[in-house]
């Protein structure tokens, strides 16, 4: 259920029976020829398909998120550390405040990782409460998929190239870019970064089938929904 097509009553009325909460985390940044907001797209797309047969609240997704190496990309959005921990604090404080016990973040931007740290903490500052971070498109089954179809792929490649990332009017490059190497980009500013990487792709083809895309998704849905089921602490 999203949270947009719900009011204060239908939450009052589900936190009578449950108190689980599904909150997507994602981004907004380059993704060579698709569209800058894939992380954001993929992460609230995955809660919604994951939740829905379950019935829970699915928030809407946190849109920016810890990308300050693609910050020479127009259209790039990066929070600083503090702020994004500080943001996503105040997201479970409200939450908690108002019966939620038990929160499933879907985590669809890799740089969105100090979140992942806070829930750790922030539990141990409220006792009873239960939060799970979850990577969705790294997660063990899902990935076991992606490499299944494709050993050679990661950012803006192929693995996010699904029909509801694609961008209409835009072709995409037909060749299987060669893979960056990570530590070097690592220790470059975001000028660097974008003369390294050109246009965005850091390895691998820039398409495949959408069938394949549709396994993926569905691996991805069924092992998202397994977590949300539980077992919760």
């Amino acid at each position: 259920m999203k949270i947009s097509e719900m009011n204060w009553e239908r939450v009052d009325a589900f936190l009578k029976t449950d108190d689980l909460a599904v909150l997507p985390l994602g981004s907004t940044e380059q993704h060579a020829g698709l569209s800058l907001s894939v992380d954001s797209i993929l992460a609230e797309k995955m809660a919604l398909d994951a939740a829905e047969p379950l019935g829970l609240p699915v928030f809407p997704v946190v849109a920016y998120g810890v990308t300050p190496y693609f910050l020479a990309y127009p259209g790039s959005v990066s929070l600083r550390v503090e702020t994004y921990v500080a943001l996503v604090r105040d997201i479970l404080d409200s939450l908690r405040m108002q019966g939620f016990r038990r929160i499933f973040i879907v985590n669809g931007h890799g740089g969105n990782s100090p979140a992942g740290s806070l829930a750790i903490e922030w539990m141990a500052d409220h006792p009873g409460t239960s939060v799970k971070f979850h990577n969705w498109w790294n997660a063990p089954k899902t990935f076991a998929k992606v490499q299944e179809i494709d050993p050679v792929a990661s950012h803006a490649s192929w693995m996010e190239n699904f029909p509801w990332t694609r961008l209409p009017g835009v072709t995409l490059p037909e060749q299987r870019k060669p893979m960056i190497e990570f530590e070097r980009m690592r220790a470059m500013g975001p000028k660097g970064v974008r003369d390294y990487l050109g246009d965005g792709n850091f390895g691998g083809y820039y398409q495949r089938p959408d069938d394949e895309m549709q396994a993926i998704w569905d691996v991805g849905v069924a092992e998202t929904r397994a977590m949300m089921e539980g077992p919760w602490a």
